[in-house]
């Protein structure tokens, strides 16, 4: 990164600060420094006074470091050939600590920064460059504006930086930039001075949110050209799935990430299960394991000739095959007492699939449809006590619910059974930041595979439906919406033309 103004004449001021986690360690008469940001501690041998007084200002809040030291207070001997030296070394400092310094666009009246960039990357690069006031401008199709703290935050998983905007002035400018234009055109739309919107939208591309293009056929083409609607990398990625994944993953996101219990000091941890509700309970058959160990197929048998079958037939599935199969994928094993630290004791469990750190945040309802010795309807597994609660026996909406799966599974006819999984958002999120939604998709994936393969050792046949019921599910299994989401299905029965037999599966 360069020190220098930007390469514009005028009234462009570069104002720079250090976020707000950083801590800057070390004394006036030290020539070593310990900076320690969220990526970790950075020494910095041989800091003379510039830097040190730079780093201690930066600390502090934006500044402009042409003001930090005057020529007369730093240079002893070398005059202004030793004031360029020290700029320099500072350079070179400011580049180490890349990740953590915030780029702020500041005024002329000093009133305060325009906007900020905020790094959310360890290496994170900021190239400011003048944008030509006729090339075509553009935000990212990536890019999306919220609400953080009282302001609007752009930001875009193609961005090393989040972008604050503290000034009207700099909001309009962003939404102006919702469709291909140019500074020149925002400008006079806006009644804006062309220098402050050159000087936003230079910002807003050294973080890559805004877009520079070019005219095909030279100014006033039709159809602007950008790199990135052609580049195969980025036409294959959906807006959200690329935000989810940046989001998820530390070096895209600003905030919390891991175990950091976000909630512990202000909610109780969430219940290890959840509470049964008011409808009629059907006790779960329960097999001895020793049966199991006996009569199963070997693993690599299992795995081998495991499945996905959307054609299943219309033999019902039996209640005692309903509780074998909960009882190999699902059971609770085994609970234990956990710690948050502060005295903050909460359960976690043990079950069969994994779930990371034993929290177990999925819930299990079983839509049944032809069942041998249970009444067809929709209920809720519970899985230390190795019951069924009927939840719903509306017909229409159970249909409403086998008609999704059908679809999702590409079959002709309902699946004798199915099993929804639905997470209880607060049990992960009490304990992860950031993460919590994607290890509940890890989550139900470990599901899916343990019951796909307890469904081929009990020679029975399984699906994953490709489309999901949507809000079907969340009036059909009575769900408090976003307490509790839908977020995956597994249909399993006989595979039709199977002959009959404990293992017609195998």
């Amino acid at each position: 990164m360069s020190i220098e103004s930007g390469g514009r004449s005028g009234g462009r001021i570069r104002l720079w600060s250090l976020r707000e986690d950083v801590l800057v360690e070390g004394g006036p008469e030290d020539d070593r420094l310990v900076v320690v940001t969220r990526w970790g501690e950075t020494r910095i041998d041989d800091a003379d006074a510039m830097v040190r007084e730079s780093l201690r200002r930066m600390s502090m809040g934006p500044i402009s470091l042409e003001n930090v030291l005057p020529m007369e207070s730093y240079v002893d001997i070398g005059g202004a050939g030793d004031r360029d030296r020290g700029w320099a070394v500072l350079d070179r400092v400011l580049d180490q600590l890349s990740g953590s310094v915030v780029h702020s666009l500041g005024t002329q009246r000093g009133d305060g920064p325009v906007l900020s960039a905020v790094p959310i990357a360890r290496n994170a690069a900021f190239a400011l460059r003048d944008v030509d006031p006729d090339r075509p401008v553009r935000l990212s199709r990536f890019a999306a504006i919220r609400t953080s703290d009282g302001e609007l935050l752009v930001e875009s998983p193609l961005a090393q930086y989040q972008v604050l905007l503290h000034r009207r002035t700099a909001s309009r400018v962003v939404v102006a930039l919702s469709s291909a234009t140019s500074v020149a055109e925002v400008a006079g739309t806006l009644d804006v001075a062309q220098t402050l919107v050159a000087d936003v939208v230079a910002y807003l591309a050294a973080t890559g949110i805004v877009l520079v293009g070019e005219w095909p056929d030279g100014p006033g083409a039709v159809a602007p050209r950008f790199a990135e609607d052609a580049d195969p990398s980025l036409v294959r990625w959906s807006h959200h799935d690329l935000l989810f994944h940046a989001k998820t993953r530390l070096g895209r996101y600003d905030g919390l990430s891991g175990v950091v219990f976000p909630n512990a000091d202000m909610l109780p941890p969430p219940p290890l299960v959840k509470a049964a509700s008011a409808g009629a309970r059907f006790p779960l058959h329960r097999p001895e394991l020793s049966t199991l160990v006996d009569g199963d197929p070997p693993l690599t048998d299992v795995v081998e000739n495991t499945r996905l079958c959307p054609e299943l037939s219309e033999r019902p599935v039996t209640a005692d095959q309903i509780g074998e199969l909960l009882f190999r994928a699902a059971r609770i094993r085994s609970v234990s007492p956990a710690s948050a630290g502060a005295d903050v004791v909460y359960e976690i469990s043990d079950r069969p699939y994994l779930s990371i750190n034993g929290l177990y945040e999925l819930e299990v309802y079983l839509c049944l449809h032809r069942c041998t010795g249970l009444p067809r309807g929709i209920y809720h597994f519970d899985p230390q006590e190795h019951a069924l609660t009927l939840v719903n026996d509306v017909e229409r909406e159970l249909d409403e619910v086998l008609d999704n799966a059908m679809v999702g599974s590409g079959t002709s006819q309902w699946p004798p059974a199915m099993v929804t999984m639905t997470a209880r958002v607060a049990r992960s999120s009490w304990m992860y930041g950031g993460i919590a939604y994607a290890l509940t998709l890890t989550h139900v994936g470990a599901l899916q595979q343990m019951l796909c393969i307890s469904a081929t050792a009990m020679g029975l046949a399984a699906c994953v439906p490709a489309i999901d019921p949507g809000d079907v599910v969340d009036s059909a299994l009575r769900l408090r919406w976003p307490e509790e989401i839908g977020v995956g299905e597994f249909v399993f029965g006989y595979r039709r033309g199977s002959p009959p037999g404990p293992k017609a599966g195998l």
